[in-house]
């Protein structure tokens, strides 16, 4: 795998993250049923996608360590 695909996975698991986070705090506001339910799935999906790119990043070998280095290049 190039480092630049690395790179791209990293960033994705970085922004599936922030979703995860997001859709978790989505939770502290819903009201009525209608929006509990989506926030729960909304919540499972994103905590979902976030489990699957951090599998694919354990099955290529990639690490933080490699986020880093490409954070580091990139500054």
């Amino acid at each position: 795998m190039e480092q630049n695909d690395k790179w791209q996975l990293m960033q994705e698991i970085e922004r599936a993250h922030m979703e995860w986070v997001t859709a978790q705090k989505r939770l502290d506001f819903v009201l009525e049923k209608e929006q509990i339910d989506y926030a729960v799935f909304a919540l499972e999906a994103a905590e979902k996608r976030f489990e699957m790119l951090l599998k694919q990043a354990k099955n290529l070998n990639v690490s933080a360590a490699d986020f880093h280095r490409g954070r580091a290049m990139e500054g």
